[in-house]
């Protein structure tokens, strides 16, 4: 069994001074997905990932401190595909995935439309690309794996306030039904698979206690495509690991 992790750590250094590397030693995942890595490739502990056991692959954000995602992995994959082909998104270090035989996994960081009107436009152009992407991907590999950040609440179980989050990004209507419709288009809310109970959550805001409170927001996915279906064997959210706003996610899959 494969025990996958996806994690939006919020800058891999204030991680790391919170015993990053501790926790990825105790957790012993097989591949382990970072997003908002907000690194260059030369401030990413490489030497402690491989220290710990793992090869390290990144695509970093031009920007400094920005964005910037990672996959850590045991087994050296095949084949590395840094971002996905467009100038004004893999400037930003929104994808990267790694191959092994014919199953691909991808740590994938989706824009956030929270700051203003500009980043919601901009999020939604990537959300439309994004599916045309994967659509095309899946022709040749079809045996998908894309772990992240999707900022996006996909029904009212997934947020503490659905009500109150009504016009909030990460929960609009066109939010929902993209990432409902990216379901249907052929794969698995691995979380939602095992688990339809209510108050599970992977961010929680700085912001009024809420963690403390579990006021927070599903918006982080292990999706995975139909026909690795069957070859899932549990997943989970891990709240207690405390190294950043999101928590770490779990999927457990036969490849």
């Amino acid at each position: 069994m494969t025990k996958i992790i996806s994690y939006n750590v919020n800058g891999i250094r204030a991680a790391m001074k919170k015993g990053f590397i501790d926790w990825i030693n105790a957790a012993n995942a097989d591949i382990i997905c970072l997003q908002e890595t907000k690194a260059q490739p030369d401030q990413i502990p490489v030497f402690e990932f491989q220290e710990a056991g793992y090869f390290t692959y990144m695509h970093s954000a031009v920007k400094k401190g920005y964005s910037g995602v990672a996959i850590l992995t045991r087994k050296e994959p095949d084949h590395v595909e840094i971002g996905i082909g467009i100038d004004k998104y893999d400037n930003e270090g929104r994808m990267i995935r790694a191959d092994y035989g014919d199953v691909s996994v991808a740590s994938i960081y989706h824009p956030s439309g929270s700051s203003g009107d500009v980043r919601q436009d901009f999020k939604m152009e990537w959300l439309a690309d994004f599916q045309k992407y994967i659509d095309e991907l899946k022709k040749s590999r079809p045996n998908l794996i894309l772990c992240g950040d999707y900022n996006i609440c996909h029904k009212p179980i997934d947020i503490h306030d659905p009500v109150r989050n009504a016009k909030s990004s990460g929960f609009l209507p066109e939010e929902r039904e993209w990432i409902g419709q990216f379901i249907d288009s052929g794969f698995i809310d691995s979380f939602r698979y095992f688990n339809q109970d209510p108050h599970h959550y992977s961010w929680w805001s700085y912001r009024a206690n809420a963690r403390a409170n579990n006021k927070g927001w599903r918006i982080d996915y292990n999706m995975v495509s139909k026909p690795l279906e069957s070859k899932l064997q549990g997943a989970r959210i891990l709240p207690e690991a405390m190294h950043s706003d999101h928590c770490p996610i779990v999927v457990d899959i036969n490849i």
